[in-house]
């Protein structure tokens, strides 16, 4: 795998990050290929913020996998600071590759590089080949998760 760059997002990667949002159950039901307008928009905050990072997996050019990690100081636990990783997705090409282990891997690495004492992420509760592969890579499920729709 030493063809594969990680990378910060560029606005010119936004089209197939999206896609690869799009492509499963769950996204295609959320997302819209079609209208990248509130994506540009999104893109721009993130890039303006200086504690979120999205990523880009890139081989032979093309986008092949996708993350959010967001640092977040914080009071509790002794004023830790705590990553948040998110929007974790591989081509699916890709998938069973090993890409997504990179990509967590990364985020593993650039939070530790952050001094951060925790990495967290979330995953919906229908994705259970999400959650093997989580616990795989040591992740631990200790919380229930809660969301309010606005």
């Amino acid at each position: 795998m030493s063809d594969l760059e990680i990378r910060p997002a560029a606005v010119s990667d936004l089209a197939e990050i999206v896609a690869m949002l799009a492509d499963d159950p769950l996204g295609a039901g959320r997302e819209s290929p079609d209208d990248l307008t509130p994506y540009l928009a999104a893109f721009q905050r993130l890039a303006d913020d200086p504690h979120q990072h999205v990523m880009v997996a890139v081989r032979a050019g093309r986008v092949v996998g996708t993350l959010q990690l967001t640092v977040i100081p914080g009071l509790s636990r002794r004023g830790s600071t705590r990553s948040v990783i998110e929007g974790v997705r591989v081509h699916g090409d890709e998938r069973g590759s090993g890409l997504g282990t990179q990509l967590i891997q990364w985020a593993v690495d650039e939070s530790r590089r952050q001094e951060c004492q925790l990495v967290q992420l979330t995953s919906d509760a229908t994705r259970a080949d999400a959650h093997r592969f989580y616990e795989r890579l040591g992740f631990v499920a200790s919380h229930v998760g809660f969301k309010l729709t606005l």
